[in-house]
This record gives C-alpha cells, structure tokens and sequence, in this order.
C-alpha cells in the first residue's frame, strides 16, 4: 500500500498531509492519462475515487495546504496525437462522487443549504444509470451534425467527426430543435457486442479488449473510419452545452425532448422526490444491473429544475447540482502466479501481481497492483498489520478487488490455501533494471533506484515524459519512437533529442531506412524538433520531469519567476533550503515545502545540472506572464467573507468572486486585500482594522463587482 493509505486523515500533522497531497497528486495525474489518453487504466475505478476522495478529505482537514496541482481541480486528462483538437464552448466537467447513502442525503442537505430551502421545501431530482463508456459531444446547427468531439481534459477534445457519424444511435439530422444544439452523452459497447468483437478479433489475429469500456473508447478513437464503422457502438444522450435556445424547463423534460429529436436516451431516467426515492431508485437499478446488457458503475442524480441548477452553478471541475452514486467494488479469488517489478520514471519500484485470469464481474483481469514492500509484507506505513498481518507470498489464492477496469489491488489472503513451502517475498534491494542501489528513505513508503539516468527504466521513462503533450509535444516523437532511438543509443538524455540532426547529418538517411519511417515522416521529424526548440517556461520546467512538480504547478512557478535566468537563478540560491530564495520559493502560494525541496533538490545535482544546461543551450525559452481577467476589478486579490450576508448565500458569494479571478480565503492576514463583512462578522472584522485591510458590507461588494 502506498505511503499514508493507512493512516487516518485526521491523524495525519501538516508536514505528513502535504506529503501526502504531493503523493495523491503524482498517483492520480499519472491514472489520468492512463484512462483517458491510453485507453488503458492503471487503476480500477474504485481504487481511483478512493485515492480522490483522500486527497479531498486531507484538503478539507488543511485548505491552506491545497496544491496548484490538485486532483480536485482536474478533469480527464489532454487528448491525444493524430486527432484535430476541438474547444469546447462549454468546458465538459466531472462529478463528485458519493458512496453512501449518507453521503447522498448530504448532497440534498448541502444544496437546500445553498438555496436557501428548508426541509420543508420540495426539490425534485432526476436519476438515471451512470454509462461507463467515453464521453461525446454532438454539435448541430440548423438540424445538421457539424462536430463531434471527445471530452479530453474538459476543455479541449479529440475532433472524431467523421467517427461518431458511422454509429446509428446519433442521428445526422434533427427536427424541431434550437438553431444550435449541443447533445452530450457517452458511446459505450453492449455485452454481447464485446463479446462478438473480441471473437472476431481472436478469429483474425488482431487486438483483443479487456473490457466493453477500452473497446468503445479504442474504437471512436480510430485514425482509420472504416475501422470504426465496424464496430458495434451505441450513445446515449444525457445532457446537453450550448444551446441556442431552451429545451425545456426541467432535466427529465429536456431529456424527452432529445429523445423526440431521435437520441436514445436511458429508459431507466426517473424524477425522485428527494433522497428516499434517489436510493429507492439506486437499489432497483443496482439489483437490474446484471441484466441490462451494457456496463453502468453508478447511477447519477440532478436537480431537476434547470432554473436551479443555473442558480446552483459549478465548482471549478464538477457542478454542484449532480453527483454520482458509486456502485461498490468487485471482488473474487484467484492464485497469484509471481510478482513483478516495475521500474517507473522517479525511481520507483514498484511491484505487480500476475494472476491466473479470472472473471471480475464480466472482465477478464490478469495483472494486480501490489502497491509497495510494507503492503506485501502485511503492514501499514507505521510498521502496524494489514489484514490481519498476512502477508502475500508467490502461489497464494487472493481476493482481487475490482470496480470497472483492468487492474485491480489484491485485498485479502486465504492462509489455509497457502503451498506448502512458499516463501515470503524478499523485496529486491537492488534495481532490476541497472543494478543499482534500491533505497527507501527514512519516512518513505516507497523503494527507489539510485541509478538515475544511467538507470534504461528511468531514463526511458523520462524522455517519454519529456516529449509528452504537456511538456514538449514533438510532433512524430512519442512513447514508440522514443524507445526505438534509446534502443538505437540515438538517445540517452533530453539533450540528445536537439543534436540528432547534427550528430546524423540531419538523421535522413540512417532514419528514412528505418522500418515505418520514410523520407517525408524524417523530414517531418526534424522539422518538428526545430519548431520545438522555442519553448514557454512553464512547459520546460513540466519537461524536465521532476518528482512532485506537475503541469499546474510548473506553470505556477513559471509567472512567478517569469524568466528561466530568474528561475534557473533561485533554485542555485536555494540550494542550501535556507535563506531568501528558499523563502520565496516555499512562500509562492500553491507550493508546498515537499515540492520546493524536490525541486531544488533535483536542479542541483551535479549530473541532473549538467544535463539540464546541456538541453537550455539548444533552446530559446519565452518568459512567462501573469494572466490577466480583463474587466474584473478583484483579479489577483485576496478576499475574506466573514458574517452573515442576506442578498446571497455565503457560497454564491463565494462562487462568484472566484469566477472574477479572486482567491477567497477563510482567514484574515496582511496578504488579504478585501474583507466583506455582514452583520456579526466578529474578530475577522477587528483584525482587518487592525491590519488596515479594506472593509466592504454587502452592498459596497456587489457595487464593487457590479456585471463584471
């Protein structure tokens, strides 16, 4: 188990919290693009909302301690290549998760209290089935298909048009709808539709699914349309963005209206009177699953009256007027063949199950994670038991946790099933890729190699991340290629990558021999490299692949130093984690002392300095600017609610201050600029005095930010 799943949120102090964001950071960006890029989940659902909901909790406990990089702030992850990317006109958001039936009755609790309602007030919600396919947006105008897009990272997605136009449930023409119309819903595959696909595949030799879920995500996102036309896929219409005009007054209305227009819409959408009849609904749905033929993983709750949901509006990743009920996870026994390390990017060992394949809840699954030496071992981070104490040993029957993908965690052990001489597991104290050194440091939980970049799983693993999306995004250099050049010992480092035109009298010739390269993808090649070699900062820092430091957070540290001279420069003078620089560093809001060391840390060892001046020399880096929300007059400032406000709610407030570029914070310091104070406000108030803070009441607040 990773470092800190064992321990309680509220047994964890501010130094073990912030690590342990910085850890749930790292975890969840890297199951991000595993679900949605690669179509190829590292984590089951359940597994994935558990690591969520940590990181939630922890943020609740310290909101002073909350990353630039959250997961709470993410959604989805940045498309992939070979696809034209498409801006949404309205982001496509996530939802919040509830997992109990107190959790849902907490979500009607937390909206009356938004709204204003009493207990006495109806307020109606729709349910329905939660698809577990891949998400689609439909753009028509005047009645005629113009786009289809995935959802992507929410803001931009994958244009797949001419995909989405060979699936029968979305018609190509509409009637009687608004002028612009954008439908929202998820593709996704039946069972039996899998089932025969996977048969075909098998039949031809071709690639074979793991579950209907990859499948309809790996067949929409087809380069080739006729590959796509041959595959069974199905939509259901949910939602909808842009519109032109209104469908209807409420969400169960407006759902008809798209099934009038043609979409399949899901028979089992219902409206519930409040939370009783929301689980009554959840429980007959959940008892139904197993017979409906396609994968569901929860069932989704709206308010149903569109008025509301407009008043009620959205956090920065999720709106507050839906949320989905989880389904719980899946679980069933089969022998755990061997273990496996895994050497990843920062060093990490990391170690795998390989299962006898065994059917969880319709999906073949033959690979589980083990997290780390402690969870084989049968203890927690503490050095306290899991499980009992059992610990897992090579030939054991295991109990393998699934809710929805491919790799599953082993949870429980049967001892009574164990081999007569199974051994326990001794955790490899050297890499097994370099044969170096494997050192866990003091506090912990996880086994890293020493090795570096002289380490091929490391250094591999590094230049995949190097020419990633978010980081360099070389146009006909990805993960397969990369491989292929450090095989080759074309490359080593990310310097390399800039000297391969020189190095190869521009690399034509011994590159357009190679197998799937010619002389125009060559040419391509090179082409892209040099457009590469002007590159914004924020994106320089992401490349560079440091533990801890994601694309939120590099960019964040880019518009503060602005320059990679300045930012090059404090990272020298604070290499001592003291002084000034040090300082600066970890007062820099959204950076934590566990990041800033990483950081600094890293760009200061000798063969780590070496090699990042060896790629700077090759490039021009664009400075970094301060982004501007034009118009708003609270852009960039600190402001505190504190008191009770009558013209709104304190989370409307809220909601709206932010949406005008300003930080709300619950306490008062000398960085606040704003206080808006209502009647009792209290010793918020008197220390704002104190400190010569502006004082707004309510109205002086809404004259301040008028339309803006």
């Amino acid at each position: 188990m990773a470092k800190g799943d064992d321990i309680a949120v509220d047994a964890l102090d501010e130094d073990a919290a912030r690590e342990e964001l910085a850890r749930l950071a790292d975890l969840l960006a890297e199951a991000d693009v595993a679900y949605h890029v690669r179509d190829d989940p590292d984590l089951t659902d359940a597994e994935y909302d558990r690591l969520k909901r940590r990181n939630a909790e922890i943020e609740a406990r310290y909101p002073h301690l909350k990353r630039a990089d959250s997961p709470s702030e993410s959604v989805g992850a940045a498309p992939a290549d070979g696809f034209d990317k498409v801006t949404h006109s309205q982001r496509m958001l996530s939802l919040g998760n509830a997992f109990d039936a107190d959790e849902v009755t907490e979500f009607d609790a937390r909206i009356r209290r938004y709204l204003g309602f009493g207990a006495e007030d109806r307020l109606i919600y729709t349910a329905e089935p939660k698809i577990d396919g891949l998400s689609l947006s439909l753009r028509y105008e005047g009645g005629r298909l113009v786009q289809a897009a995935t959802r992507g990272d929410g803001t931009v997605g994958e244009n797949v048009t001419a995909n989405a136009r060979t699936i029968d449930d979305i018609p190509e023409r509409i009637e009687g709808a608004p002028e612009i119309l954008e439908v929202r819903g998820e593709v996704y595959m039946s069972h039996a539709d899998f089932a025969a696909l996977n048969e075909r595949q098998e039949e031809k030799g071709g690639k074979t699914f793991a579950n209907p879920r990859n499948a309809a995500a790996g067949s929409l996102r087809q380069l080739d349309v006729a590959i796509t036309r041959d595959r069974p896929l199905r939509y259901f219409a949910y939602g909808w963005g842009t519109l032109s005009g209104p469908l209807a007054e409420t969400q169960k209305d407006a759902i008809d209206r798209l099934a009038e227009f043609g979409f399949a819409t899901n028979p089992l959408t219902t409206r519930c009177d409040g939370p009783e009849e929301m689980l009554a609904h959840y429980a007959r749905i959940e008892a139904e699953r197993a017979d409906l033929g396609y994968d569901i993983d929860g069932v989704v709750y709206k308010v149903d009256d569109l008025g509301l949901q407009k008043r009620l509006g959205y956090r920065s990743t999720t709106p507050r007027w839906a949320i989905a009920h989880k389904f719980p996870a899946e679980l069933a026994w089969t022998r755990l063949e061997r273990i496996e390390i895994q050497v990843g990017r920062t060093g990490a060992l990391s170690p795998v199950a390989r299962l006898t394949p065994v059917t969880v809840g319709g999906v073949v699954v033959s690979n589980a994670t083990l997290h780390n030496e402690d969870y084989i071992a049968g203890r927690d981070a503490n050095g306290d038991p899991i499980r009992n104490g059992r610990d897992i040993r090579e030939g054991d029957l295991v109990q393998v946790y699934r809710a929805g993908d491919v790799i599953p965690k082993i949870a429980d052990v049967d001892l009574s099933q164990r081999p007569a001489g199974a051994e326990p597991y001794a955790f490899p104290q050297t890499c097994p890729e370099c044969g170096s050194d494997a050192i866990r440091e003091e506090g912990d939980a996880v086994r890293r190699c020493s090795g570096g970049l002289i380490c091929p799983a490391q250094a591999v693993e590094k230049l995949k991340h190097f020419v990633s999306r978010a980081a360099f995004d070389i146009e006909g250099l990805g993960a397969k290629q990369v491989e292929q050049f450090y095989r080759d010992e074309w490359i080593a480092e990310p310097a390399d990558i800039f000297e391969l035109g020189a190095r190869f009298g521009q690399g034509m010739q011994q590159l357009k021999n190679r197998e799937g390269w010619g002389e125009k993808s060559a040419a391509n090649l090179f082409a892209a490299i040099d457009e590469r070699r002007r590159i914004p900062l924020g994106r320089l820092i992401f490349a560079l692949g440091i533990r801890h430091v994601g694309e939120v957070a590099s960019n964040l540290l880019a518009r503060h130093y602005g320059t990679w001279e300045a930012f090059d420069s404090a990272m020298r003078e604070a290499a001592s984690l003291e002084g000034p620089a040090w300082e600066e560093l970890v007062g820099i809001d959204g950076v934590g002392r566990v990041m800033a060391e990483s950081l600094v840390t890293t760009v200061n060892q000798e063969a780590e300095r070496a090699s990042i001046e060896r790629l700077v020399a090759h490039l021009d880096v664009e400075p970094a600017s301060r982004p501007q929300t034009e118009g708003s007059p609270v852009a960039g400032k600190t402001v505190v609610f504190t008191g009770t406000l009558e013209r709104m709610t304190r989370a409307e407030a809220k909601a709206r201050a932010e949406a005008l570029g300003a930080k709300v914070s619950g306490s008062v310091s000398a960085k606040t600029d704003i206080v808006v104070a209502g009647p009792g406000a209290g010793s918020k108030e008197k220390k704002a005095r104190d400190l010569g803070v502006e004082i707004l009441d309510e109205d002086g607040w809404l004259d301040l930010v008028g339309e803006a």
